[in-house]
């Protein structure tokens, strides 16, 4: 069983980054109108305080993929569970998501959204665990990178646990 998660990132930190990454995205895309979309269901917290802090008029949609089952590792296959609902082609796009893992889930994305031919496409994510990268992830605007340790909070599940802690906290 496991213990309580202890908090490796505080809401306070979160809420700095984001304001730095909302000040970034604000300042590359003004004058446009840019689609985000965020990778449900993690990045809905992120997304929400991220879109709240941006200067600038935008769109959202979701996507929802999945490579996980119940367990903590990745299945490596990656299936789309819920589409877009916005047409891609031709505009901005910012794809919005709470952590990267392996990079298999955000390089199916990337890949599904250039084919649908968008004007730009950029990635915002709130961590990275490079250590557990098996593909390669260019990260445009990245928060946090994190060490290989099981995450949870802020959106961020184990098996629909712990999305609500306020902070981004580590299982053992």
């Amino acid at each position: 069983m496991f213990q309580q998660p202890k908090v490796l990132i505080t809401r306070d930190q979160i809420r700095r980054e984001i304001a730095r990454l909302a000040a970034e995205i604000s300042r590359d895309y003004r004058g446009k109108q840019p689609l985000l979309i965020g990778i449900l269901k993690g990045s809905f917290v992120f997304m929400a305080d991220l879109i709240r802090q941006l200067q600038l008029p935008l769109e959202v949609d979701f996507v929802k993929l999945s490579s996980y089952g119940s367990g903590m590792e990745t299945s490596g296959k990656v299936r789309v569970v819920q589409g877009l609902k916005t047409l891609v082609k031709g505009r901005d796009v910012l794809v919005v998501e709470d952590i990267i893992d392996t990079g298999l889930t955000i390089s199916f994305l990337m890949d599904y959204l250039r084919r649908k031919k968008p004007a730009s496409l950029k990635l915002c994510a709130l961590t990275d665990k490079p250590s557990r990268h098996r593909t390669a992830v260019n990260i445009d605007y990245l928060g946090f990178t994190v060490p290989d340790k099981f995450i949870v909070g802020y959106g961020i599940d184990w098996n629909e646990k712990f999305r609500h802690l306020p902070d981004i906290c580590f299982i053992d």
